[in-house]
């Protein structure tokens, strides 16, 4: 059984005196070093959050600014589309005008060329033909 004297008493004094002595000396200071390294990471998440929010707004900005370049890219392109359409066609309405005009001008030279070789034709034809009677008869007409 436990005898309760003074070594008793003693032992439980060293205890105690023991448990300031660490509790001064080592867990006030371990605790202290938990605490602040609680408070560092609290903080770090914190900023962390922050950085996250920050960059989240800016790809959000991004993109909007993005999206709206991307639009006004299209509606430019279209309306270059649509003056370069419209070009083409101004051009090709040039060019099938000069193209009837050309057309023109060489049915009237080939219907020119196709009246001065029937006259010549009908001359040669003519001369041809005066020939040949003078041939057949024997005589000159």
């Amino acid at each position: 059984m436990i005898s309760i004297d003074l070594s008793f008493i003693i032992q439980i004094v060293n205890f105690l005196l023991l448990l300031a002595i660490l509790n001064f000396a080592l867990y006030k200071p371990i605790r202290k070093v938990l605490a602040d390294r609680d408070a560092e990471l609290a903080g770090a998440r914190e900023r962390a959050a922050a950085v996250d929010k920050d960059v989240a707004d800016k790809m959000a900005s991004y993109e909007a600014r993005l999206k709206e370049v991307k639009g006004k890219g299209f509606e430019e392109r279209e309306a270059l589309k649509k003056e370069a359409a419209a070009e083409e066609a101004k051009l090709l309405d040039a060019a099938r005008g000069e193209a009837g005009e050309s057309l023109a001008g060489i049915k009237q030279k080939v219907a020119k060329e196709a009246a001065d070789a029937r006259s010549a034709l009908q001359e040669q034809a003519r001369s041809l033909s005066l020939e040949i009677c003078e041939k057949v008869l024997g005589r000159s007409l």
